[in-house]
């Protein structure tokens, strides 16, 4: 696989790093301290677009599994829901009135761009399967995608909050962040539409799906009904959707609660950036070891490491009132660490199971089982800031609509510390429990080729791991 490609599919993490990280990190307190909304109608807020998102995206995976557009089954969707995403970014942060009034148009424009995000993501996650025909290349893919959502997370985390600060503060300042965000999305929407160009598949992935034949039981349109037959008929991803949609509720509560850990914690508002870096960094330089790691010992098995050093690192800020300034960063660094294995081993486990589901049935469902996994991941990454602002509202947090938080007693300090400790290790301990169904896809048994000529269901080409070679170890 060229360079261009892996380079190409990498810079469409741009869009998912923003997307994930932007909102996450500057939503809830936009809307706490900038539009006096109350801290649990604000994770409402956050939560209800991904819950649409949740219930949209896997219609989106099963239209794009049928899709026939002259730029293949994926970048057309990949183009479109990518500029979708900018456009509605920033007008979610146009901030056209403060009070209930912002609050309808925040959520209305993040409404939006979760729906031009599902267009974009199944896509964007259903192309490893598609455009490589190994299980290494899959790895190699994938690992570039967690390098770029690291990439996207530091430069839109840490810039953000700068941004927001330079342009004003206030409704201002958070009009000047959504253009900035937007124009991370363009430049990697562009890139993973150029950059893969060259990489996309013929006519074999589509004719897999259009040739489903009637009597398979197979679901021909996209619903509920479709989704439960994917997780029926594969116990295995079902698993993995289930363990990694919890698992991704820590990241939702870790991004949420940062500028609140700064500011109420610290007390010092200016360090949300460091924090957000340092729990980014780890991606871009520890992502090559995890992958050497889990080639050797399994991914499962290193994906329990990965969970218990994001566990313990978030354990870890709870000492930060009795520990000096740079214990907070440190802590967020192990953090950090854990997640760069947990998104690495993650995303190659669903481009196992997509691809060894295309060799068990001779067809692809990778759009639609990227679908349920894209829909797990943005359920996740709305429940984290939900808790999180439910967890505020309980502990007394008093909103603002003058773009700066108010005083805070001592109740809400402690909400936040215990948000930001607890929830994340309790996510990563609950999602290893729910993980334990997944096993490692089996090697295909080689047939003798009078016996594959009578009894072997063609596959499609670009589908079966090239040379017959077993997929890695997971």
């Amino acid at each position: 696989m060229s360079a261009r490609t892996r380079l190409g599919y990498a810079s469409g993490s741009l869009v998912t790093g923003a997307f994930n990280t932007l909102p996450g990190l500057l939503l809830l307190p936009y809307l706490t301290d900038t539009l006096g909304v109350g801290a649990a109608v604000a994770g409402a807020v956050v939560l209800v677009p991904k819950v649409w998102d949740v219930l949209l995206t896997p219609y989106a995976g099963r239209i794009g599994d049928r899709a026939h557009g002259r730029w293949g089954p994926r970048r057309g969707h990949v183009l479109g829901g990518g500029l979708g995403v900018a456009a509605a970014f920033a007008l979610m942060f146009a901030g056209v009135a403060r009070g209930p009034a912002g609050a309808v148009w925040a959520a209305a424009g993040f409404l939006l761009t979760a729906t031009a995000f599902a267009f974009f993501q199944v896509a964007y996650a259903a192309l490893p399967a598609e455009i490589a025909t190994d299980a290494r290349d899959r790895v190699r893919l994938v690992g570039g995608r967690v390098a770029g959502i690291a990439v996207a997370a530091l430069v839109a985390g840490s810039a953000a909050p700068a941004v927001v600060g330079a342009g004003g503060g206030g409704l201002s300042g958070h009009r000047w962040a959504g253009l900035f965000g937007a124009l991370v999305v363009a430049v990697g929407t562009l890139g993973v539409f150029f950059g893969t160009s060259r990489a996309t598949p013929s006519g074999a992935a589509r004719a897999a799906v259009r040739d489903v034949p009637p009597d398979s039981g197979e679901p021909r349109t996209a619903g509920p009904r479709a989704w439960f037959a994917v997780l029926r008929g594969n116990a295995h991803f079902a698993a993995l959707l289930r363990g990694a949609t919890v698992l991704v509720v820590g990241t939702g509560v870790l991004l949420a609660g940062c500028p609140y850990y700064a500011g109420h914690v610290l007390g010092r508002p200016g360090m949300t950036g460091v924090l957000v870096a340092a729990f980014v960094l780890p991606n871009l330089f520890t992502t090559a070891v995890w992958s050497r790691v889990g080639a050797r010992h399994g991914h499962r098995r290193v994906l329990v490491l990965s969970c218990a050093l994001f566990a313990g690192g978030a354990l870890l800020l709870l000492a930060a009132p009795v520990l000096p300034l740079f214990w907070a960063p440190v802590a967020l660094l192990v953090v950090g660490t854990g997640h760069a294995g947990q998104l690495l081993f993650l995303y190659a486990m669903l481009a196992e199971c997509a691809a060894g589901d295309a060799v068990r049935t001779g067809r692809s469902r990778a759009g639609a089982m990227s679908g349920l996994f894209s829909a797990g991941e943005a359920l996740g990454m709305a429940v984290g800031p939900f808790l999180m602002g439910l967890v505020l509202q309980s502990s007394g947090y008093v909103s603002s609509d003058t773009g700066h938080a108010t005083g805070q007693g001592s109740g809400a300090a402690w909400g936040v510390l215990a948000g930001m400790g607890l929830l994340p290790a309790l996510s990563a301990a609950a999602g290893l429990v729910l993980l334990r169904g997944f096993r490692p896809a089996a090697p295909a048994v080689p047939a003798t080729p009078a016996k594959a000529a009578h009894t072997a269901p063609a596959v499609p080409a670009g589908l079966t791991p090239a040379g017959g070679r077993p997929p890695v170890r997971v």
